[in-house]
């Protein structure tokens, strides 16, 4: 006995927005039953024009008409339609289209799509949080008020004096050097650009994690980000002088062209490794996890194609003790965290899961916004993921709405940090 028609591609189109500041592109996926429809993040907040295009004017004639029901044939027939592949662009657009079929897939079945997924391995995922400052006794302050909240895994950094990035506050370094202020660097830079000296940063970040480990305690979980910012040399030494901190684990120690430097951080210090957050294509993720180099993949969900690919990755991660640990920060869309929390608890191999606190106008745009409660995050039971998208608040906040001053300049994009010399850092 034959069952109901499968639903039908009718329509895909991309939703804009940027009601936070940071640029958000998610996909709706319309089919040929009323009142059927799904939601994908493909956000790429760098490049996020060029996103929409690759949606509507190359995969929505590939795939209108097509079986909405059929995510993986409709994934692999985006993913080599374009012949070269695994490009950002590319799979952030794939990730849009897949995570609202996936969307579509859950609503049409009346469940939520971890259920899809296998159903869950725990309750929640644990999450946490972000805590900066310009110094250590502000970066202290702030963490003890996230404890207070419940969260107990923090990602610390300081700020250097004279070098505070200007899009995450003095997360990473990085500020104009005119006008130095007392207890900065005592070089002079020999321009007028963002500034990011790399001896500085380590030299301040170990004092800052040494504070933080005497003043918060054993029991709290730090982790630190070091986003590539060093040479491999460099990385290895500060691996080693973290270990005594009993980090959860650092993240971005080396840039992917560097990745085979992990091989000798593994031979020299305990340190766990978290890497994978500007990985696009399974040539940089599957040595890292076969080779047991890393503790955490650290993935953009979007960036890798969406669902589909990063539940294989989990998978493969399951089966050389490597855990998942989904980038997540403030520009993936909500409906990217809430693909993420499916993942989290449908996968055995969850680890933590970075969390951005969305503010208002983000949960106006976005109702269902998933809100972190006692440092966990619980997934919608609702069909789908349980995230609808006011599209007519979404439309009030266009691109560039919110940016300021280098945002604004570089059309949402990060533009560039440099050496006191004048030399580009690699972010």
């Amino acid at each position: 006995m034959r069952g109901a028609p499968s639903p039908k591609i009718r329509d895909i189109v991309c939703i804009t927005t940027a009601p936070a500041g940071l640029r958000l592109c998610v996909v709706k996926v319309v089919t040929d039953q009323d009142g059927l429809y799904g939601y994908g993040c493909a956000t790429f907040t760098q490049r996020a024009e060029l996103v929409a295009p690759a949606v509507e004017r190359y995969l929505k004639p590939l795939l209108v008409g097509r079986p909405a029901d059929r995510i993986e044939d409709a994934w692999q027939a985006c993913y080599n339609s374009s012949y070269w592949r695994n490009g950002p662009v590319l799979n952030n657009a794939i990730s849009g289209v897949d995570q609202a079929l996936w969307d579509i897939k859950g609503r049409t079945l009346g469940t939520p799509v971890y259920q899809l997924l296998g159903g869950k391995c725990r309750e929640a995922a644990a999450c946490y949080v972000h805590v900066s400052g310009a110094g250590n006794e502000e970066v202290i302050e702030k963490a003890r008020y996230f404890l207070a909240a419940g969260f107990r895994h923090l990602r610390v950094q300081v700020g250097l004096p004279g070098m505070e990035a200007f899009w995450c506050g003095s997360s990473y370094s990085g500020g104009r050097p005119p006008g130095l202020p007392e207890g900065a660097p005592a070089f002079k830079p020999l321009h007028d650009e963002p500034l990011y000296e790399p001896a500085a940063y380590m030299r301040r970040s170990l004092r800052m994690l040494e504070a933080c480990r005497a003043e918060l305690g054993d029991d709290v979980e730090l982790i630190h980000d070091v986003h590539e910012r060093i040479s491999p040399t460099q990385g290895l030494q500060f691996a080693k002088d973290v270990e005594r901190f009993r980090l959860f684990f650092l993240e971005d120690l080396f840039s992917p062209e560097d990745a085979g430097w992990f091989r000798l951080v593994r031979q020299q210090c305990a340190t766990p490794m978290a890497m994978g957050e500007l990985f696009n294509s399974p040539h940089e993720w599957t040595p890292l996890i076969a080779e047991r180099l890393i503790d955490y993949i650290r993935i953009h969900v979007s960036q890798a194609g969406g669902v589909t690919p990063c539940r294989k990755i989990a998978a493969l991660g399951e089966l050389f003790g490597v855990k998942t640990a989904w980038h997540g920060p403030a520009d993936v869309s909500p409906i990217g965290h809430a693909a993420n929390v499916a993942l989290d608890l449908a996968c055995h191999n969850f680890g933590i899961q970075e969390y951005a606190l969305f503010d208002d106008r983000a949960q106006e745009v976005f109702p269902g916004t998933l809100v972190a409660r006692d440092g966990y995050l619980f997934a919608n039971e609702a069909p789908g993921w349980g995230i609808e998208v006011n599209e007519r608040l979404a439309a009030k906040y266009p691109f560039g709405s919110g940016e300021t001053g280098e945002r604004r300049r570089y059309n949402g994009g990060w533009g560039h940090v440099r050496r006191a010399d004048g030399a580009i850092v690699k972010q």
